[in-house]
């Protein structure tokens, strides 16, 4: 079991910058690719990026880059840097993670979430 927590959302102006942060639980964390999904009110959960267990990333087109996914294994922490903030970026942020060793864009792939963290872009 994983136990993911989010931390860094708040309440920033357009066009300003946030860090997400994402702790995990689990000792093997490297073994993980770590997802961060966010969703808006009356809107379905959508991919944000991932960073696989090997370093390698994925961005949606809508944040492609704008977003920065890092990962610190010795932290098992993962971070979402958000730059050039828009208010159609507001929504609660996920982070998340499927099985080991697998990497997915789809919220149904991933067997653990965060609690999520609210982000608000203010125009």
């Amino acid at each position: 079991q994983v136990h993911l927590v989010e931390s860094g959302g708040g309440l920033v102006q357009a066009g300003g910058s946030l860090r997400l942060s994402c702790a995990a639980s689990e000792d093997t964390f490297s073994k993980y690719t770590m997802g961060w999904f966010r969703q808006a009110p009356g809107k379905e959960r959508e991919f944000v990026g991932a960073i696989a267990w090997s370093g390698d990333t994925f961005y949606a087109d809508s944040v492609q880059g704008r977003f920065t996914i890092a990962r610190d294994n010795a932290k098992n922490t993962v971070y979402l840097q958000m730059s050039v903030l828009k208010p159609e970026d507001t929504a609660v942020y996920y982070c998340a993670a499927p099985s080991p060793y697998s990497f997915s864009t789809k919220p149904n792939d991933y067997h653990y979430w965060g609690q999520g963290t609210q982000v608000t872009v203010s125009s």
